[in-house]
Parts: structure tokens; C-alpha cells; sequence
């Protein structure tokens, strides 16, 4: 898509690029050894702002609620989010791209053996606060009880200090915990597969999110996204599909 004035307007209303990073999903974002933020999404945010012409800002935060927020805001121009339909209300989102997989975790002494016993009266579920999680399972459990940390890399530590049931998050987030705190193990297969795009405020306009829905399918289809994810070294996520929709999926 051709970047007209308007466009350009759009993305940079204070003259420079503002990107909500989320450090609090180690797949899209982390900090290297001298602090800075790096991985998929701050790759994607400084070759959109190559694209433009412009300043790239890093605006960081600890939380996908935050991070968020502060797009629905218009504190940032763009940012990189799980789709939800509540976060769709104030957001624009691109198709997704990349695939993520959503896990439970428990005690290794846990009766529970399937996604399918979570949902019962009596066990208290801890998630991230505002992650897509978080959404997901405020929808969709009927019985159990949902405990929120302060953000997603809490999560583990909050299960363990509340002697909840079941903590569910990102992958490889539980796995590097369970590593770090014996007696635990992750349930034997995911519960959704999160669909992680990029997106802008819906006031900037159509134009806008259809050149950033370009952009993203041209990235993965040049296998930018791919090179990115081999270089920060992420295991567990893949390259979304061209084209793909942009709804949640649920296993």
C-alpha cells in the first residue's frame, strides 16, 4: 500500500513512532544484558518506522494491560497484542503474526490431568492481570475461580503463594518457571493457541490500519518475522499463516 501524507499523519502525530512494548511475554519482548528492549515486536516496530521515515520511541511496559491501554489511549501509536474482541473495541488489529500457544500448569501431585478437570467448582486459576489469558478465561470458565497477578511473569510466583490450583499462561513463560521451582508440570496439551498481532488506534482511520495489515503480511511473507524469531532465539512460537484470521482459537 502506497504511504500518503495522511497515512503518514496517521502513525506520527507527534513526529516520531510511539510502540507499546510488552516486556511481560518473553516470546514477543525481553531485555538484553544492557537493559534494552529487543525481540520480535521491537524488531517489527523499528522496520515500520524505517518504512515511515521517522523516530522509533520504545514506550515499555511490564503488562499487556498496560501496554494496551496505553494504545487505546492514543499514548502510543501502534503496539503488539493478543486479539480479543473487548481489546477490538478501541483497536485496530492486523491479521496475526505469530501463533503462541496457551498452557496450564500445576503440582506435579495435582489429581488434574486434562484441560477438561480445570473447570470445576473449587480451583482457583491465576492468570496475568489483563493478558490475553486473563480475557480468554473470564469468558469461558463457568465454575472455577480466576486469581489475577500483577503481570504474566508474577503468575507462577502468585500460584505458589496462594496454594492456588492451576496457574495458565504463556508456554515457555511456565516452563522457565517450573525450572526455577520444582514440583510442577504443565498439562498435556494447550487450551488456545493466541493470535498475536500488531495495532493502532481505531481513530487513526481506515487507511491507516490497512496499510499496517499490509505491512505485517508483507513481513511474514518476506520470512522477516521467521529471521527475527531464529535471532532472538524463540522456541515454541510460529509464523502466522498468510492472510490468517484474526480470531482466538480454543483446543
Amino acid at each position: 500500500m502506497h504511504l500518503t501524507p495522511a497515512i503518514l499523519a496517521a502513525f506520527t502525530p507527534t513526529g516520531k513512532l510511539r510502540a507499546s512494548i510488552n516486556l511481560g511475554n518473553p516470546i514477543l519482548a525481553n531485555t538484553d544484558v544492557s537493559g534494552q528492549p529487543g525481540g520480535v515486536s521491537v524488531d517489527l516496530a523499528r522496520e515500520l518506522a524505517t518504512t515511515l521515515g521517522v523516530e522509533l520511541e520504545l514506550v515499555v511496559f511490564d503488562a499487556a494491560g498496560k501496554s494496551v491501554q496505553a494504545v487505546a489511549a492514543e499514548e502510543a501509536d501502534i503496539g503488539f497484542f493478543a486479539i480479543d474482541p473487548l481489546r477490538g473495541a478501541e483497536i485496530a488489529f492486523t491479521a496475526p503474526y505469530v501463533l503462541i500457544e496457551g498452557y496450564y500448569l500445576v503440582k506435579d501431585d495435582s489429581p488434574l490431568r486434562t484441560n477438561a478437570e480445570v473447570d470445576r467448582a473449587g480451583h482457583r486459576v491465576v492468570v496475568g492481570k489483563g493478558s490475553a489469558y486473563d480475557l480468554y478465561l473470564s469468558r469461558t470458565l463457568a465454575h472455577a475461580q480466576i486469581l489475577r497477578a500483577p503481570t504474566s511473569p508474577t503468575v507462577v510466583e502468585t500460584f505458589l503463594r496462594e496454594g492456588a490450583e492451576v496457574a495458565a499462561g504463556v508456554k515457555q513463560q511456565l516452563q522457565a518457571d517450573a525450572e526455577k521451582a520444582s514440583g510442577l508440570r504443565l498439562l498435556d496439551q494447550c487450551f488456545m493457541v493466541i493470535r498475536q498481532a500488531m495495532g493502532l488506534p481505531k481513530s487513526r482511520g481506515a487507511e491507516a490500519a490497512e496499510f499496517l495489515r499490509a505491512f505485517v503480511e508483507q513481513r511474514k511473507a518476506s520470512g522477516f518475522v521467521a529471521a527475527s524469531l531464529q535471532r532472538h532465539g524463540i522456541q515454541g512460537a510460529s509464523v502466522a499463516p498468510a492472510g490468517a484470521d484474526g480470531e482466538m482459537l480454543q483446543k
